[in-house]
């Protein structure tokens, strides 16, 4: 990003769905400072299910479609990192 923030995107098709990830997707989502703190993060790592990180909290996340999923991520940093104020 412009400031030396870090953004990185992975998304993973799975070869099928599971209990876990019915979606049958896997995603990790990271947004953090060039120093390697997390501003936020989207996830659904095996025990957790789908859900968000904004700084120190952690709550559910409503998977509904990867779109999706990258339109509230790019939201979030643009809202975060205070890119959209122009």
């Amino acid at each position: 990003m412009p400031d030396g923030a870090i953004v990185e995107i992975l998304i993973w098709r799975l070869p099928k769905t599971t209990a876990e990830r019915p979606h049958g997707v896997k995603y990790r989502l990271y947004y953090g400072t060039a120093d390697g703190r997390c501003l936020v993060r989207y996830d659904n790592e095996t025990g957790k299910g789908d859900h968000r990180h904004e700084r120190r909290r952690e709550a559910p996340y409503r998977f509904v479609s990867v779109r999706r999923l990258l339109q509230d991520f790019w939201a979030d940093v643009m809202r975060i990192g205070g890119y959209d104020e122009g």
